[in-house]
């Protein structure tokens, strides 16, 4: 069969299915250390801010994973790519649960992180593919099993947390990265015929032209964009545990809390990415990043068990399809041959944006005693996020935006 009539094919869905499996068990490295973070707290001594440095090099490892393994999927295929990960994220974690110290762990968590994305940006990007007239919900659906992985699994793990400790969390996930990935990987050996994937759309130069910018600014202005709009998005996702402990209502609270806010990104990641199938990616993006900020306004006056429920179900809601948008952006504008470097640098920003906004809320909170000004500080940052899309939606909209074909 012909790359053409690959697309958006029984096999493209079959491979689908098979790409969110793999995307629900191979980010759990991702949400893992947010759910044991005051269990580690708690077991090192240490204060909000510094608890929080696993979290951010994990973030920072899994940024330059969607960066590094996504140009290694472009060039040797997606299979290779989550093999050798899974064996690295099952070695980190195993090796993370003997941790002496939090500087041990934080080092660690760099590498769970790295081998961890080979389940996000990497995976987006291949799906991305073998779609063309579904490509928008494709990818939201890949996009997905990162929040379902976040869903699902610290409810299966909190048993064993309360019971066993984070440490022996730690070692089953090791057990499991491993067992699970590598039969589902091998199940996606199949590439895109090379001809399928050399779009056209450049100038005589070379060069792609999109909203009258090369493809180095549009690259950049996306990567800004993503880093403001995930600084926004980390206060309630990375401290939301940490949150209902300090209200008193204990981290059994806080992880169901986290699991609803995922269902509710998993929902919206469906929902954007119907839409951006009618809408394409910019409006898209904008729309979910108004709702974010929406959502996080709606945290400041609420602190009751109900209202957090119902505030973290709503922001789970508004902002689940913002990530997957970026996605849907770059594969609109340039070729598919390129799509695992051009996603995965738009991916890393995101996640660079998680990071520094994970760490910023810890100490911001450290400084003044409670999430309030965290909170406010996101939205500052969703604005900047918000002024970027409004840009390049205008700049679309003047003539100057030329789309890629796959």
């Amino acid at each position: 069969m012909s790359g053409a009539g690959l697309l958006d094919s029984r096999y493209s869905w079959l491979r689908l299915g098979v790409t969110l499996a793999i995307a629900i068990i191979g980010n759990v490295g991702m949400w893992a250390f947010i759910v044991v973070m005051p269990a580690v707290e708690a077991e090192f001594g240490a204060a909000r801010g510094a608890a929080s440095m696993p979290y951010v090099m994990t973030m920072l490892g899994f940024a330059l994973g969607n960066l590094v393994i996504g140009r290694a999927v472009d060039r040797f295929g997606v299979t290779p790519a989550l093999i050798g990960a899974a064996g690295v994220v099952a070695a980190s974690t195993a090796l993370a649960a003997a941790s002496p110290s939090l500087a041990v762990l934080s080092a660690l968590q760099f590498v769970i992180g790295l081998g961890t994305a080979a389940s996000f940006g990497p995976l987006i990007a291949d799906v991305s593919q073998w779609f063309q007239r579904r490509r928008g919900i494709a990818v939201a659906v890949a996009a997905s099993g990162n929040y379902l992985s976040g869903a699902v699994w610290p409810m299966l793990l909190g048993g064993v947390l309360e019971a066993q400790g984070w440490r022996m969390v730690y070692l089953v996930l090791a057990v499991l990265t491993i067992a699970l990935i590598v039969p589902l990987a091998l199940l996606l050996r199949r590439r895109m015929p090379p001809e399928a994937l050399a779009g056209p759309g450049r100038t005589p130069d070379g060069a792609e032209v999109t909203a009258g910018l090369s493809p180095r600014a549009l690259m950049w202005l996306l990567a800004l964009a993503g880093v403001a709009c995930c600084v926004a998005m980390a206060m309630p996702q990375v401290h939301i545990v940490a949150l209902c402990v300090d209200l008193g209502y204990g981290p059994a609270v806080g992880a169901e809390m986290l699991s609803l806010m995922l269902l509710g990104g998993v929902v919206s990641r469906l929902v954007f990415g119907a839409l951006a199938d009618r809408l394409g990616g910019v409006r898209t993006v904008l729309i979910g990043s108004a709702l974010q900020a929406l959502a996080l306004f709606l945290y400041l006056p609420f602190d009751g068990l109900t209202s957090l429920y119902l505030v973290s179900l709503v922001f789970g809601l508004a902002q689940g399809g913002i990530v997957p948008g970026y996605a849907i952006i770059v594969r609109e504008y340039l070729p598919a041959r390129e799509a695992g470097a051009r996603v995965g640098f738009v991916m890393m920003a995101t996640i660079l944006g998680m990071a520094l906004g994970g760490w910023m809320s810890g100490w911001i909170f450290d400084v003044t005693g409670s999430y309030h000004v965290a909170f406010l500080n996101g939205i500052v940052w969703n604005g900047l996020n918000i002024a970027i899309l409004a840009f390049l939606l205008l700049r679309s909209r003047s003539g100057g935006a030329r789309a890629v074909p796959a």
